[in-house]
């Protein structure tokens, strides 16, 4: 349908509004919100403050084939409208999360995306196919965005021949009824070419963006402010860079340069507002929009996204997102 300004005619009901979201080619979901990797740990603890079914998805941390122990303290530093992070996947591994957390999500009505990373392609694979059967997990997220140590320390999603990599060896380990989503990194030269590669590897969506890679330098100790001296910058400040990227990839999926697939849009949304401009930008799929660092002020945060997108798009007489997907390109 055609949207119209606010100003232009009466909006519509928000209670009318068809919230409803595709995951990869199979599977409907209810709204287009859902939590940023790393964000909400396994929801234990958003569970107090979120109802968990009530949101489209809840993505997990990442997890790894083996436990892990992460990276030294501190870990943590706030920015001007963000804060960096060097947390370094510190995790129980895969077999923790379908044994334990996976169940007690399931008892809760969650739908679960699950983070999934490796140190090599077959660590990925070997996740990824620990998941078939499990409850409750309705896709995966490929965190190509981490070090690969069989490549000197470089991050697989920082070129298209290693993203192309790890992505198709998830695809052929994982269930084939499950979605596989890979998550981009923005510090690329071409975020389009790398974009490009994991489709073609079979990736049946996209997460767009993982953190850019940032430093902060205390002036009271003269050194850096975390102890693995880099991390990833989240929050306010990096959203005009991922709605950029949302952009430019949907925009070569107009073109015919990337076969179209969903996008989740994610990086420093706190309001129905921020979450509209990726919707606009072309973001749609598994729950269209992530709400990340908010949580750790907000924990509520991805409910209230929910309830403003919605208004938002009542508004501008959007009768469903799917309407308003790409909707900057017209």
């Amino acid at each position: 349908m055609t949207a119209l300004t606010p100003s232009l005619t009466p909006a519509l009901d928000p209670a009318a509004v068809d919230m409803s979201a595709p995951l990869g080619s199979s599977v409907t979901l209810p709204n287009p919100v859902t939590t940023a990797s790393g964000c909400a740990g396994y929801g234990r603890e958003l569970a107090s403050f979120v109802p968990l079914a009530e949101l489209g998805t809840l993505t997990t941390k990442t997890v790894m084939p083996r436990p892990r122990q992460g990276r030294p303290t501190p870990r943590m530093a706030e920015t001007p409208s963000g804060m960096l992070n060097s947390v370094g996947l510190q995790g129980a591994g895969v077999d923790h999360l379908v044994t334990r957390e996976l169940p007690w999500l399931a008892e809760r009505g969650a739908r679960v995306l699950v983070s999934v990373a490796g140190e090599r392609p077959e660590e990925f694979a070997e996740a990824a196919a620990r998941l078939t059967g499990a409850p409750g997990v309705v896709g995966i997220e490929v965190n190509i965005s981490c070090p690969n140590v069989a490549d000197r320390g470089l991050v697989f999603a920082a070129a298209p021949d290693s993203a192309h990599e790890v992505v198709a060896a998830v695809r052929a380990a994982a269930d084939p009824a499950l979605p596989v989503y890979a998550k981009l990194t923005p510090d690329v030269t071409s975020i389009v070419d790398v974009a490009a590669a994991c489709v073609a590897a079979g990736a049946d969506g996209l997460s767009m963006i993982n953190t850019l890679l940032g430093m902060r330098i205390d002036p009271a100790t003269l050194r850096p402010a975390l102890a693995g001296v880099t991390g990833g910058l989240s929050g306010p400040a990096v959203r005009p860079v991922a709605v950029r990227c949302v952009y430019q990839v949907y925009a070569a999926m107009r073109r015919g340069d990337v076969r179209n697939v969903p996008i989740i849009g994610m990086g420093g949304i706190t309001s129905g507002a921020d979450a509209l401009e990726f919707v606009l930008a072309g973001a749609s799929g598994a729950s269209g929009v992530a709400v990340g660092t908010a949580i750790f002020t907000n924990p509520s945060a991805p409910l209230d996204v929910l309830r403003e997108l919605r208004g938002e798009l009542a508004q501008r007489r959007f009768g469903a997102l799917r309407d308003a997907v790409g909707y900057a390109h017209r």
